[in-house]
């Protein structure tokens, strides 16, 4: 599951060259050439940061910074400000509205994917960490590899996703529309008992390595992740 970063820039060779710096970082560019259709891409595909210009053709990056920053779906959405502007009183203006960090042009593509790492390791605590693991079970993040000891597991893209967040959390109880906030976005609208369905599939895949029980069931509470019997 790859870093997915929304690219605003209505400019179509810089934008190219920002999906192309992105691409050779691992990371997952999805592009929007104007304000209208970043804010339409952050509700069709969540993106886990924001590479926003300053200068857009129907908005500025402030204004639409302040936008995202007001909605209670993108709150959390860190961005990072692409601008030519590098005086203090614009810098200023970005931070006053949530602006995460600024990136001022020209910049190198080691320094874009410098700062993108920075503001992704203050959001999570588990970004460019190699691995996560409890017990004898383990996440490889770099690999997308789930094991108990030495053998593989299979699990499916919302599994691994549950369990990663399961795992970067343990020991809290997360209620049913917590965990579709926190897995699935708060973009997406489907049933809480969704989340039920997905818990069953990865039981299941613990179950032949008897793990199943690190998952556990919080009567009128939710489920919480533990290796704690």
């Amino acid at each position: 599951m790859s870093t997915r970063i929304l690219v605003v820039e209505d400019e179509a060779p810089i934008r190219e060259m920002l999906c192309f710096t992105l691409q050779r970082n691992d990371f997952e560019p999805i592009e929007a050439a104007d304000g209208r259709e970043a804010q339409a891409k952050v509700i069709d595909t969540p993106p886990d940061l924001i590479l926003l210009d300053w200068m857009l053709p129907d908005i500025s990056g402030i204004d639409l910074a302040r936008r995202f920053k007001k909605e209670e779906a993108t709150r959390e959405l860190p961005i990072i400000m692409l601008t030519a502007r590098a005086e203090e009183d614009d810098k200023v203006k970005g931070f006053d509205v949530g602006v995460d960090d600024y990136v001022t042009k020209p910049f190198s593509p080691r320094e874009l994917s410098a700062r993108i790492n920075a503001v992704l390791r203050r959001i999570s605590p588990t970004h460019g960490k190699p691995n996560l693991a409890a017990g004898p079970l383990s996440i490889d993040l770099q690999s997308h590899r789930v094991s108990v000891d030495d053998n593989t597991i299979e699990l499916g893209p919302t599994e691994f996703r549950l369990l990663q967040f399961f795992m970067s959390h343990p020991e809290r109880v997360y209620s049913r529309s917590q965990l579709l906030d926190q897995v699935w976005g708060g973009n997406v609208y489907i049933e809480e008992r969704t989340v039920d369905v997905h818990i069953r599939r990865l039981r299941k895949a613990l179950t032949g390595h008897h793990l199943d029980r690190y998952i556990q069931t919080v009567r009128g509470a939710g489920y919480r992740f533990s290796v704690r019997d």
